[in-house]
């Protein structure tokens, strides 16, 4: 039975992965480390910034610390917020699938991605209030394989409810785009349904489902997944 979906951010919502790439190359480039598009699209993708500068760093023999490591994440960050307004595009069929659900089911967002950035794309885009719970990548100490950000994603929106009847984690459906969400997701019991909006389906076969866009997805498709 469905009872809640919580969705990825970058690459499910808003179509900011070539946006993100960009300024892990720029950002790296400019501490003497060089990151592929290839390199980046095949293993750093899932990533969280915090995850994907320590990986890059340990794979060029290079020690970081905390303070440099949090220096970088806001370096990103404020190229991040130049970029976004220009570059932006909200994935097909997404604002229809959220407007659906939200009156009938929670929905949280489980992103890598800064709350900060989060919360200004949702309200820039209108579906903000349409989300119960958004926890990012400041809420958890590890990211995605680990499931700790959709357990934590669940807490908050069975938190949210007015019965004394939560909802599990065979309850809920995850929506992602990367084979690291996809396997955090199944690690913390949840069904998973993947959309190739940055890998070919062949790299998305975990998924408990694929589609190739949101565009058309009801609600009885996601209860199907979780039956």
């Amino acid at each position: 039975m469905l009872r809640a979906v919580i969705f990825d951010f970058n690459g499910i919502i808003v179509d900011d992965e070539p946006i993100h790439f960009e300024l892990f190359q720029r950002v790296l480039r400019e501490e003497g480390i060089k990151l592929t598009e290839a390199d980046y699209y095949d293993r750093y993708l899932g990533c969280d910034d915090r995850g994907a500068f320590t990986m890059a760093y340990r794979e060029d023999g290079r020690a970081l610390n905390h303070t440099e490591l949090a220096q970088l994440i806001e370096r990103k960050a404020v190229y991040y917020q130049k970029d976004i307004e220009s570059k932006m595009r909200v994935f097909p069929g997404v604002r229809t699938l959220v407007s659906h659900l939200a009156p009938k089911l929670p929905l949280g967002i489980a992103s890598g991605a800064l709350r900060n950035e989060i919360e200004i794309i949702l309200s820039s885009i209108g579906l903000f209030t349409h989300f119960r719970a958004i926890v990012s990548a400041e809420d958890v100490t590890r990211g995605k394989p680990e499931p700790e950000i959709f357990l934590t994603a669940l807490e908050r929106l069975n938190a949210g409810l007015s019965s004394d009847d939560p909802i599990g984690p065979a309850e809920c459906l995850v929506i992602e785009d990367s084979k690291e969400g996809i396997r955090g997701a199944h690690r913390a019991g949840m069904k998973c349904l993947a959309v190739t909006n940055s890998h070919p389906a062949k790299l998305l076969d975990e998924a408990d489902s694929i589609v190739d866009s949101l565009e058309g997805v009801t609600q009885k498709q996601l209860e199907a997944i979780c039956s």
